[in-house]
Parts: C-alpha cells; sequence; structure tokens
C-alpha cells in the first residue's frame, strides 16, 4: 500500500527523498478541508531595532517552491521590521488537525509585477481600503478612517483601484521547516528540515 507523505515523513526510515514543500502541501489541503475559518493564517514573527520580537497573524497569499508569501502596507510596523532585518519566523497551528508547521528564513521582497497580480485579484473595497490606511500609525478616529475610504471610492468610481507605492509582498525563504502532529500523553511527532546549501536534511526530535 502506497504511504502518505505523512506516514513517510514520521517513518524512522529514509526521508532523504522527501521534500518538505510537498508534506506542507498535503498538510495544508487537509487544513483547508478542516479548519472553519482561515486554514492560511499563521502567526508572523519579527524583530524591531532594539532586538524585541514582534509577532501577529496574517494571511499566506502565495506560495511555490521558492518559499511563502504575504502582502501588506511597507509602511506599517512589520513592513519597516522585515526591510530592516530581512529575516522572520512563521508558524501555522490548524487546531482542528492537531498540526503545525514552523518555518524560519530570509525574507525578500516580491517583484511588482507579483505585487500587482495579487492586488488585482483582491476585492475592490479591499484594494481601496488598503490605499488608504497608513498602517501602524496612529489615527484621530475611526470617523477618518471611514471618511477616507468614502473619498477615495466616489474618485474611483467604476474605474481601478492602481495598487499604492506602499503595498507589496515579502516572501520568506526557508531555512528550515518543522512538521509537528499530536500524539498521545504529549508524544508527539516532530520533523525538523534544515536546508543545509544543497538539499533538505532532516531529523526527528525529542517532542
Amino acid at each position: 500500500m502506497l504511504q502518505t507523505l505523512t506516514e513517510r515523513l514520521f517513518d524512522d526510515g529514509d526521508r532523504t527523498a522527501l521534500d518538505p514543500f510537498a508534506v506542507f502541501e498535503e498538510w495544508y489541503a487537509l487544513a483547508q478541508e478542516a479548519e472553519p475559518n482561515d486554514p492560511h493564517a499563521f502567526a508572523l514573527a519579527t524583530v524591531d531595532d532594539e532586538g524585541l520580537p514582534d509577532v501577529r497573524m496574517v494571511l499566506l497569499n502565495a506560495r511555490d517552491a521558492r518559499g511563502f508569501c504575504f502582502f501588506t502596507n511597507f509602511e506599517s510596523a512589520k513592513g519597516g521590521q522585515l526591510h530592516a532585518h530581512p529575516k522572520a519566523a512563521m508558524l501555522m497551528h490548524w487546531k482542528s488537525l492537531r498540526r503545525q508547521v514552523r518555518v524560519r528564513g530570509n525574507v525578500e521582497v516580491v517583484t511588482p509585477e507579483e505585487a500587482d497580480a495579487y492586488f488585482a485579484s483582491r476585492n475592490k473595497g479591499s484594494r481601496i481600503a488598503s490605499s488608504v490606511s497608513d498602517q501602524s500609525q496612529v489615527l484621530d478616529s475611526r470617523a477618518t478612517l471611514i471618511e477616507r475610504v468614502a473619498a477615495l471610492t466616489e474618485q474611483v468610481g467604476d474605474g481601478p483601484v492602481t495598487r499604492p507605492p506602499h503595498w507589496s509582498g515579502f516572501r520568506i525563504v526557508p531555512t528550515s521547516m518543522e512538521f509537528w502532529k499530536d500524539g498521545e500523553f504529549r508524544l508527539h511527532d516532530r520533523v525538523k528540515f534544515v536546508w543545509n546549501g544543497d538539499g533538505w536534511v532532516s531529523d526527528r526530535l525529542y517532542p
């Protein structure tokens, strides 16, 4: 009987041919079926100029063999932190599956073409909101934000909403990926992949 990637992952046999991105896709497909809300949500950790960690929930908007992408306002707190310190960690936790994936790696900016394509795919209201929000800056009242949304909505009418220059995306390029699966009596299964420059090497970890 053909083993699933998960079975191969936690088998104590040879994992050298196992691709962690392929394992992620198997888990992500299960999460899309099982999670009632936002299976693509993840916690993003960055660091500020004082070395103090910062974490918040964002959405996984794109992924491929290069890494994991999310889009944001580059003038936000996370945007500034990532431009100054282009390294990050992400955690996807699917409570319904009792599984999680941890990723650490370097961060790069996506191409303008990638940012344009994703921005164009968003709901028009979301495009307008992203254009008028000075994310992470002090807001005197919600009324001010609503007024800015209304003004831009009237201005564009039935026309397109152009991606603002401050809005783009980051790609986390993994240097490590860890897969965790809940086990009875806290005897969890953990396998960590590390990129050594030539390929992925993996080890089972104590829970």
